[in-house]
């Protein structure tokens, strides 16, 4: 397997839906966490803040991986239901379009958990 140091590779690698549908999950998370700098970590794009890594990503064959870690998934257990999840990954089916406002909140959730603790 590949090893990545930077998201812009890790993307250009991938097919042409995953790459978009990667990209724009890329641009959602810069603008739901503005100070958090974006890194490779487990070989996948993420993004960290205050030192710890806030969410990562990872587009599969048949759905964008999103990996809040597990407390956001037990928080948000309601507004994921249509979602197929365990403990710390929710899988975002490329049919359905991305929960912009679930993701927002949850990056949100990420941050205050970060910056409290």
């Amino acid at each position: 397997m590949k090893k990545y140091e930077h998201v812009s590779e890790y993307l250009a690698d991938l097919a042409p839906m995953q790459r978009e549908v990667a990209q724009i999950m890329r641009e959602l998370l810069q603008d739901a966490a503005p100070e958090a700098n974006e890194k490779i970590s487990y070989n996948m794009p993420a993004i960290e803040q205050n030192g710890h890594v806030l969410v990562y990503f990872a587009p599969t064959e048949s759905h964008l991986g999103f990996y809040p870690t597990a407390d956001p998934i037990v928080a948000f257990k309601d507004q994921l239901k249509n979602y197929q999840t365990s403990k710390g990954t929710i899988k975002i089916p490329y049919d359905k379009p991305l929960p912009v406002k679930l993701i927002r909140v949850i990056v949100a959730y990420r941050i205050q958990q970060v910056t409290t603790n």
